[in-house]
């Protein structure tokens, strides 16, 4: 129930008139409540190649209230749009320090009164001097109380151009007053950020040349949606001279969402006492590997004997169980049945398994080091979580037996007991691990997996104790020759173990699906899904027909269709990249149609569902740019209408328009009937159907 609220509220302040701050569910906004807005100019005149500035002036009503760049929730922010002459440019919004507000889900960041946002433009350098020029802009923001609104304007200001700029004294005080409520630059703090228990810290250390003895930190303001506010549950301690400020997470949004985590951290910093505190930008923070956590005794013999077991087991694969009694009669033909010579050369093939897990160990070690992964912060990242996911998916594959590594250990095994020496022993161990970390990679995978996230002694010591494992039968039995009876003999057995084994990675890529799904968002999951069948494939091809007792042809092809489905499966998988000028969806409801329509507004309806796939398709490639440049031109609204659930609303209204299957596209045209659309869409024909149907006197409505 509470989240059904959740939903309906979130609903609201997302549409217009919305509830941001909740009293009363049921008071609807005023319409002649208005925000005066207007566009200032800080220069009567310009000069060619030289910078000004510009203020968007919003008066808001008593009550009322509009947001940060980050509102701390769904709220949408102001944002400006320039038409600028030609070799005009404008910089970013100039922020002013925000004032924090309780909302319904958290704290909200916002300006009450008047705002002044301030933006910095540049003039052409051939700008030729004497005449005007005209700067056009049109401003957007959502203004609040307990009801929310969204609110235009179009702006067009003349401006004179001559040889140097002349400020506007008239605009002087109203431009210093917006100067002072800007945060100032940092100068003051090196700045470093980690994530630490689910939450996040940044470091400030005092720059060299500066006062160790900075003021306390009373609020951080973040400018990303995953991370709140410093007083919302946050704290400070003192650290040396730096200050440890701990930043709580906002983990999903107000329709329980989860909420990616970005790689930085950027805000406003205040400090000081109250009536006397400071604001400071801070830029942008990479978030670090995080300090390693000191591991208890407990806790360390506990990973060095899981890896020890994980070496027992790779004795038990097809491809190694064999070898074990063919090498220790071996040890003792090559010394003739003495036993500290027996005993020579297990050490010595000990040495060599371990030494091999010492170089294995140590190039993964690098390999995590180079790519910054820190302890329990690489499932952090995309792309970490997609390797490890095809990892433990591929060697799942191999250990079900659809394709195999490693078959050749057995006679490799053979060929070892005709080596002689104590060298050729030590040669043995080394081939051991290379031949046994194929056979059985799916427990060599899962050690990837854990020890990439360990600090270094417990990293190489987890390595060192899986090579004792698999190198402790060979110790024993040199040791015991006569143990050998005890072994059992080797038989179907094997591959009944070995396929069932297969079964726990499966999981283990399952897991790593669901985390990858979170971060790259559930919308793009078909993706990776089509991505894991391609490799599955290919794995199929690959142990199906690239056999010896295949002709090379027949083999070269299979390897050749091997390597493209492969990586087109990972391509496909990869994480999507973001899509600047994608298009903003609201949320359908027969409300927001019916109050749209009353405005003569066009609208686009998207009757949709996750476990859709020609919806998903329809996501991917039909709204171009050039699409979406139209749309936002004709000003027709987006709505989706979302059935991954069931809702008797949607169910209802697609029977309204004949259909029961989705993908189902209406366009909606004011005094015209719904046009439904096919179900594949192309962007040539949303081109041509908006281009035709919504006329221009609907967008010039807006």
């Amino acid at each position: 129930m509470i989240r059904y609220i959740r939903f309906l509220l979130a609903l609201a302040a997302m549409a217009g008139p919305v509830r941001a701050e909740f009293d009363d569910p049921f008071v609807v906004a005023p319409g002649a409540v208005k925000t005066v807005a207007s566009l200032v100019a800080e220069s009567s005149a310009i000069a060619p190649g030289k910078a000004f500035t510009m203020a968007l002036r919003l008066e808001h009503p008593e009550g009322w209230h509009s947001y940060y760049r980050n509102s701390g929730g769904i709220e949408l922010p102001p944002a400006i749009e320039w038409q600028l002459p030609v070799g005009f440019s404008a910089g970013p919004i100039q922020w002013p320090t925000p004032s924090l507000k309780d909302g319904y889900s958290g704290k909200s960041f916002v300006y009450t009164g008047t705002l002044v946002l301030l933006v910095e433009l540049t003039a052409a350098a051939d700008l030729p001097t004497g005449g005007k020029v005209t700067v056009g802009a049109k401003a957007s923001w959502q203004m609040c109380s307990d009801t929310c609104m969204n609110e235009d304007k179009t702006f067009s200001l003349s401006l004179r151009v001559g040889s140097a700029a002349v400020a506007d004294p008239a605009q002087a005080e109203l431009f210093a007053q917006a100067r002072s409520k800007i945060p100032g630059s940092n100068a003051k703090w090196n700045v470093s950020g980690f994530p630490a228990d689910g939450n996040f810290v940044l470091r400030f250390s005092p720059r060299a040349g500066t006062d160790a003895t900075q003021p306390l930190p009373v609020d951080f303001i973040p400018n990303e949606p995953f991370v709140k506010p410093l007083s919302d549950g946050g704290s400070v301690v003192r650290d040396g001279a730096d200050w440890l400020v701990t930043l709580k997470r906002n983990a999903v949004d107000i329709f329980d969402k989860p909420i990616p985590v970005g790689k930085s951290l950027s805000g406003i910093l205040v400090a000081g006492k109250a009536g006397a505190a400071s604001a400071t930008v801070i830029a942008d923070t990479p978030l670090a590997a995080p300090p390693a956590k000191p591991l208890g005794l407990v806790n360390v013999l506990g990973i060095l004997g899981l890896m020890f077991v994980g070496g027992l087991i790779l004795n038990l694969m097809p491809c190694v169980f064999p070898v074990i009694g063919l090498k220790i009669m071996g040890f003792v033909k090559q010394a003739g049945d003495e036993r500290k010579k027996i005993v020579a050369h297990g050490l010595l093939f000990t040495l060599g398994v371990l030494v091999s897990f010492g170089v294995l160990s140590g190039v993964l070690f690098a390999g995590r080091s180079v790519a910054g992964f820190g302890w329990g912060y690489q499932l952090q990242i995309p792309g970490v979580v997609l390797g490890l996911m095809l990892l433990m998916f591929v060697l799942a594959l191999n250990m079900f037996g659809v394709f195999e590594l490693g078959t050749s250990a057995t006679s490799i095994g053979g060929s070892l007991q005709s080596k002689h020496g104590l060298a050729s022993s030590f040669f043995s161990g080394v081939l051991a691990t290379v031949v046994a970390t194929p056979c059985a990679g799916p427990f060599l995978g899962a050690a990837i997996g854990a020890a990439i996230t360990l600090p270094a002694l417990p990293f190489f010591a987890a390595f060192a104790a899986m090579g004792l494992g698999l190198a402790l039968p060979y110790l024993v039995l040199s040791i015991f020759p006569g143990l050998l009876h005890l072994l059992p003999r080797p038989g179907a057995w094997m591959e009944s173990f070995k396929q069932g084994m297969s079964f726990l990675l499966f999981a283990t890529a399952g897991y790593f699906l669901c985390v990858y799904a979170v971060q790259i968002g559930p919308e793009n999951l078909l993706d990776p899904v089509l991505g894991l069948s391609c490799v599955a494939m290919a794995a199929w091809i690959y142990g199906r027909w690239h056999l010896p007792h295949r002709k090379p042809a027949v083999r070269r092809l299979a390897l050749a269709l091997t390597f493209g489905l492969a990586a087109g499966g990972v391509l496909l998988a990869l994480p999507p990249k973001p899509k600047p000028n994608a298009l903003r969806w609201e949320v359908w409801s027969p409300a927001r149609v019916d109050e749209l329509a009353a405005k003569g507004q066009p609208l686009f309806i998207d009757f949709t569902a996750q476990w859709c796939p020609t919806c998903q398709v329809n996501k991917r490639l039909a709204y171009t740019p050039e699409v979406v440049a139209l749309m936002k031109a004709k000003h027709i609204v987006p709505l989706k209408a979302d059935k991954t659930k069931f809702s008797p609303e949607i169910e209802a209204q697609l029977r309204e328009y004949g259909r029961s299957a989705i993908p189902v596209n209406v366009l909606l045209v004011p005094g015209k009937a719904p046009i439904v659309t096919p179900e594949l869409l192309k962007p040539a024909y949303l081109m041509e159907l908006f281009g035709k149907e919504v006329p221009v006197a609907a967008a010039d409505e807006k």
